[in-house]
């Protein structure tokens, strides 16, 4: 492939990951679970029917992407992690790549039997290239349009990582599960390492550019998310210790802004903090068992309110006033008190939540995808719209994604369906 046609293709691929129709980050195209995109409930797509494909993709725990057309969906199978690109409106295989490596991290401890194979989700820049993180440390760069392989680094080997200490209740490790963050021209991980809790790499090369001061053991979160604070431009993220947020500005870069305590017992802080203005949502089980919002300042922060009501898995929502979540039941909470507005339907622990232009939410778990009003359309109660049931065969640990009309669900054990809301 020529230069030329390689720079063409690579702009193409900007200009869609820019666009509204995709989803292509952790947690969508604003990193919070919300999208520009309509339920397309008054168009008469509820339930959305039989899948238009489907396909089997690696076990894992990874949510898929959506840019330019293509699905990118990260698994293991049969000795090795293996990224494939599919063709959004066929399913069929654009390219596929592996690599050796093994189904549990290096220092995995408890809980295998919830899960298996890569937790992390994808990431893309803006230049075309795709990022994957493994659950033994193996962070490679792709090429977005070909799969060419373009870098490869091992974050426990290169960064001596060791396994998680005890945050309470004894050792969990469940290896790599966070997310890598495209800012600017860095790529950001959560590598844990005594180096530094956040490591900054040079996106075209891997190299090294810088490390953050604070040294926290990783945690167990599905990604780290951008935010300003006082108008500095940071990332924050769930390190076994607490909320970490980094400075990324010239001159302070990995540099603590700061900090907040929480820990969770079991190393259980899964569920990745939710920025709303100058404050996060933060939400767990066990011995935090609560949510609560947190406002934000350059060396302090504020508890504004917190509630008894918690989700372990799904990350929360913020939406027109009102902030969601799915934990056995969607719980809607107000965004100025904390306090419940109404509870229903029935999702397990294995969650997701999106919340669409038109006021909606989009609920997907215990292989079930909901739509249900917001508050914004039903202020006190809860209110399905329509459900289908039967949806893949195990967990659905992977949170939903939907694109260009298209909702894209996962399970754990790697069976991927694409269903058409177009139709």
């Amino acid at each position: 492939m020529s230069c030329i046609f390689r720079a063409i293709l690579a702009a193409t691929l900007l200009t869609a990951v820019a666009t509204a129709d995709d989803w292509p980050h952790w947690r969508g195209p604003n990193r919070d679970a919300t999208t520009p995109e309509s339920s397309r409930w008054e168009a008469g797509r509820w339930p959305p029917g039989e899948p238009a494909w489907s396909v089997s993709t690696g076990i894992g725990a990874s949510a898929p992407l959506v840019a330019d057309g293509r699905v990118y969906a990260f698994g293991w199978r049969d000795g090795h992690e293996r990224v494939d690109c599919l063709d959004l409106d066929t399913g069929e295989v654009i390219w596929r790549a592996d690599y050796p490596a093994p189904d549990y991290g290096r220092f995995h401890a408890y809980d295998e039997q919830m899960y298996r194979g890569p937790s992390a989700a994808p990431e893309l820049d803006n230049d075309g290239r795709l990022y994957t993180l493994g659950i033994d440390g193996d962070l490679t760069c792709w090429d977005a349009l070909s799969g060419d392989r373009l870098w490869a680094r091992n974050l426990y080997d290169e960064f001596a990582v060791s396994q998680r200490p005890d945050a309470g209740g004894g050792v969990r490790d469940y290896g790599y599960t966070c997310a890598p963050l495209a800012w600017g021209r860095w790529l950001l991980v959560e590598a844990g390492s005594p180096q530094g809790s956040i490591i900054a790499l040079d996106q075209a090369t891997g190299q090294t550019r810088w490390t953050s001061t604070a040294t926290d053991a990783a945690g167990h979160s599905g990604g780290i998310v951008p935010l300003t604070v006082e108008g500095v431009p940071c990332a924050a993220v769930l390190t076994l210790e607490r909320l970490l947020v980094v400075r990324l500005d010239d001159l302070h870069q990995g540099e603590t802004a700061v900090t907040y305590p929480w820990k969770t017992h079991y190393a259980n802080s899964i569920a990745t903090p939710t920025v709303h203005g100058d404050s996060v949502v933060l939400t767990s089980g066990y011995n935090q068992s609560r949510t609560v919002r947190v406002r934000l300042r350059l060396g302090s922060a504020e508890l504004v309110w917190e509630s008894p009501r918690f989700s372990k898995v799904c990350s929360p929502v913020v939406h027109a006033g009102h902030v969601y979540f799915a934990w056995q039941r969607l719980w809607c909470l107000d965004w100025e008190t904390g306090e419940e507005r109404w509870n229903g339907g029935a999702f397990g622990d294995d969650a997701s939540v999106i919340a669409t232009s038109d006021d909606r939410l989009i609920v997907f778990g215990r292989r079930s995808l909901a739509l249900c009003e917001s508050a914004v359309r039903s202020p006190q109660s809860y209110t399905e719209l329509a459900v289908q049931k039967g949806i893949g065969e195990a967990q659905s640990w992977p949170h939903v994604a939907i694109a260009d009309g298209r909702i894209i669900c996962r399970d754990r054990d790697g069976a991927l369906m694409c269903f058409d809301l177009r139709r």
